[in-house]
């Protein structure tokens, strides 16, 4: 049986280098180690990057091949696109266990020392030296740059009580107190959002991923170390705050650009994987597709509205804490009216807004509630968006012969008529407000295929929001809910402010 067959309860058994030499150990860099697994995935058909969605045919393969490359890596892409998650799942293509010297401060190789403690230990005690085993999760070590990182955190520094307390001179390179990066050595060291390091520092790594030595307050020190450094950038790095220096770029040899997900169906995939719905009544709460559909139209509004900067980017944290908010505010109803079950409702996207002003930057930031004003006018494109793919939009129908079909409920609008729909209302109170509109019952029937007969408020509710996206009826926003009336006698009402009110104008 050869070393690479053990399984890992007989490695463990191993204690001594003669051992482990019996068992035909041969030194292997990280980058072999994470090549040599790689090939065994993909060979078995396996998903190297468990959860990972939208990038199957895009950014893993480019890391697959950086990987087999033997390449160091920095992923560039706006915040909230998985950079990190997928640099700490790399670790699972480490071996589950390696052997280290026990007691080296740099978890030496058995067969291939660095510090002079494990060289020393290894000619004193040659096949007797003791020999530990190190998981494949602690090579992991992650560093956020931010500006008062220095190099001592990095490389290292002299440690003058390590000096005094064990007597020796500044002259013995044991005074040195070794930083995270020689810590690192086989592991794999993640440096995020690179551009924020001082550029003194970025030029501290040169030399670590070219030739392999380093320097600490006038130690020039060979070490040879073996790390598979991953960074992470965002583009509006390299102008608003810093910049990756050109000597550092260059020995990065592959730079991966990574994306949002290109389909409102990975989206969904995502928010359904990351949100914490963990105690919430879920067999209580129905969520229909289309409410999961308008969570990341919203996102992919925000995306290319024109009010959010778009270097800075939309996180997919923003759908993640929306569904959340969703959630709870139907979690919240149940509890209001002492309820067993409800359905979301239109009337709860309200409660999303907190979740979306907090994840956007504005190209202008003017007052306050300017975020609140763009976070609703970012739910009604939405709502305007996926309403075309439900219903036909009145400008379609005004060509029909046919006629429009909002004819009557609108005419009972033009009455004088109007609904409040409120989150908060129970659901009887809620039905019996949407089924006292004519004709919307029979509108939501006839234009929505294979309509559940739970979600048939929900539908009539996404009619009445989509017909005021579409400046047939009024929308007025309340502190709890929506109020619809018709459009021309809102024109009169001097109270609070309407979908009309929320014009590009006040935008800018």
């Amino acid at each position: 049986m050869t070393y690479q067959q053990l399984k890992s309860k007989d490695l463990l058994k191993i204690k001594t280098l003669g051992e482990l030499k019996a068992a035909g150990y041969q030194t292997q860099s990280i980058k072999e180690e994470l090549r040599q697994n790689l090939i065994k995935k993909i060979k078995a058909k396996e998903n190297v990057f468990e959860g990972i969605w939208g990038y199957e045919d895009t950014v893993i393969p480019d890391i697959e091949r950086a990987i087999l490359s033997r390449h160091n890596i920095n992923f560039l892409g706006l915040r909230g696109q998985a950079k990190t998650r997928i640099a700490r799942q790399m670790t699972l293509l480490l071996d589950e266990y390696i052997p280290v010297v026990a007691g080296s401060e740099l978890n030496d190789d058995p067969l291939l020392p660095l510090t002079s403690f494990a060289i020393e230990l290894i000619a004193e005690k040659g096949d007797d030296t003791p020999i530990s085993w190190w998981h494949r999760e602690k090579r992991y070590t992650e560093k956020l740059a931010t500006p008062d990182v220095s190099v001592a955190d990095l490389i290292g520094d002299v440690d003058p009580i390590k000096a005094a307390t064990m007597k020796l001179s500044y002259n013995d390179e044991r005074v040195i107190h070794y930083g995270l990066v020689p810590r690192s050595h086989r592991s794999i060291f993640v440096i995020n959002e690179l551009p924020d390091l001082q550029a003194r520092i970025q030029v501290a790594l040169f030399n670590i991923l070219q030739e392999g030595d380093i320097q600490i307050r006038g130690f020039k020190l060979r070490l040879p170390l073996d790390i598979q450094f991953v960074f992470t950038a965002n583009p509006e790095d390299y102008t608003n705050r810093g910049s990756i220096v050109t000597p550092l770029k260059d020995r990065i040899e592959s730079q991966i650009i990574t994306h949002y997900p290109k389909s409102i169906e990975i989206g969904k995939q995502i928010t359904a994987q990351e949100a914490k719905v963990n105690g919430k009544p879920m067999e209580k709460i129905h969520v229909p597709e289309l409410m999961k559909d308008l969570i990341e139209q919203v996102a992919v509004e925000a995306r290319d509205s024109e009010y959010v900067d778009e270097k800075s980017g939309v996180s997919a944290r923003l759908t993640i804490s929306a569904y959340e908010n969703l959630l709870s505010a139907a979690e919240r109803r149940i509890y209001l009216n002492d309820e067993n079950n409800t359905v979301t409702r239109i009337a709860d996207l309200i409660g999303i807004i907190p979740a979306i002003t907090g994840k956007v930057e504005l190209v202008y930031e003017g007052e306050q509630e300017g975020a609140g004003l763009v976070a609703y006018n970012l739910i009604g494109k939405a709502i305007r968006t996926l309403f075309a793919e439900y219903f036909p939009t009145p400008e379609q129908k005004k060509k029909d012969k046919e006629g429009n079909p909002y004819v009557l409920p609108l005419s009972w609008f033009g009455e004088g008529n109007h609904i409040d729909i409120l989150a908060s209302q129970s659901d009887k109170e809620y039905k019996k407000a949407l089924h006292q509109v004519p004709g919307l019952e029979k509108i939501t029937t006839e234009f929505v295929k294979s309509l559940p007969e739970k979600e048939k408020e929900f539908f009539m509710e996404f009619a009445l929001h989509g017909l005021a996206e579409y400046s047939q009826l009024s929308k007025k926003l309340l502190d709890t809910g929506m109020q619809f009336k018709d459009l021309f006698s809102s024109m009169f009402d001097m109270g609070a402010p309407t979908d009309d009110d929320f014009d590009d104008d006040d935008l800018n």
